[in-house]
């Protein structure tokens, strides 16, 4: 029910510190029902041997733009961007060419010597490497919304995370109390104690949620402080 999936997202300076604006590009539904899509030349990839945040994604640019500046035709594609992640679409035929999940996504960020290029740096699960992919498009303000729109996806995704959380904790409570109630009569003091550790359990489990994202991200923020367009 799209009712009742609205959620109340932080402005993106508060999501994201380095964002200069103060509001997101979309509603949530539009991540978490559809899709943003978006056109843009793909550049190619490049492996990080040492990942050093938006020192990686700043090298990647640089690189790629050198080698596909003589380049007669460059990939067009769509990115489908949602909570759950990026999907790569060729712009002629629509197949997917690659999908990467939100949480193997870290580091994106404008080329700061050229704005309309941008890149985000992802996760290989199996071989734990790390691949920068670069992008393009015709307009410094598209680059931007695709940067922002990828930083609400972020956001997005941990409310929602927020959100399974706390409805996990009250079932798991009322879950305990129906199983008190149904058990052998004890006195009823005894069953009002069990009740009440029941909820104090609930309450702390409550407090240390876990980011369905990267935990390291808070740390990379450091990386990029000089750079008003990185997002995350």
């Amino acid at each position: 029910d799209r009712r009742e999936s609205k959620l109340t997202l932080r402005p993106p300076s508060l999501a994201a510190p380095y964002a200069p604006v103060q509001n997101w590009q979309h509603q949530p539904e539009k991540l978490i029902f559809e899709s943003c899509g978006y056109e843009a030349n793909y550049l190619g990839s490049m492996l990080i041997k040492d990942l050093r945040g938006t020192e990686s994604t700043q090298d990647a640019c640089a690189k790629m733009r050198k080698s596909t500046e003589h380049m007669k035709k460059i990939p067009t594609i769509i990115l489908s961007i949602t909570y759950k992640g990026v999907k790569f679409i060729d712009a002629s035929n629509k197949n997917v060419i690659a999908e990467h999940e939100i949480r193997n996504i870290s580091c994106a960020a404008q080329d700061p010597e050229d704005l309309c290029t941008f890149a985000y740096i992802t996760k290989d699960l199996q071989t734990s490497h790390h691949y920068c992919h670069v992008f393009s498009t015709v307009d410094v303000n598209l680059t931007y919304e695709i940067i922002l729109t990828l930083g609400q996806a972020f956001e997005v995704a941990y409310q929602l995370a927020l959100q399974a959380q706390r409805a996990k904790c009250l079932g798991a409570g009322a879950g305990e109390m129906i199983e008190t109630k149904s058990s052998k009569p004890v006195p009823k003091p005894r069953a009002g104690m069990r009740k009440s550790a029941v909820l104090d359990q609930d309450s702390q489990s409550h407090a240390s949620v876990s980011w369905v994202v990267d935990p390291k991200q808070d740390s990379k923020r450091t990386l990029s402080t000089k750079y008003e367009t990185t997002i995350f």
